[in-house]
């Protein structure tokens, strides 16, 4: 499996994660929808990196439709909210 750092996300205006990026990556940006296919076929993983520690994008199932998070630990700059917009 590949995997693409992240460090840039694309939000409406609610805040909610619409695609992910990287600059100077040509597969940037990655919208949300082709971010899970790629999650989910195991074709790709997405990751962050604060502070030097790697941390996974995953998928999440709710009742209103899948997203992407990291796993919610002691710090928000992982969080892709928290992430620069590209």
């Amino acid at each position: 499996m590949i995997s693409r750092q992240v460090t840039k996300t694309k939000k409406d205006n609610d805040g909610d994660i619409l695609a992910l990026c990287k600059d100077g990556e040509a597969w940037s940006p990655k919208t949300k929808v082709n971010a899970i296919s790629d999650i989910e076929n195991g074709d790709y993983n997405y990751y962050v990196i604060v502070d030097g520690e790697k941390v996974d994008i995953h998928v999440v199932n709710d009742p209103d439709g899948k997203y992407l998070r990291t796993d919610p630990d002691e710090t928000k700059r992982n969080n892709l909210d928290e992430l620069p917009d590209c």
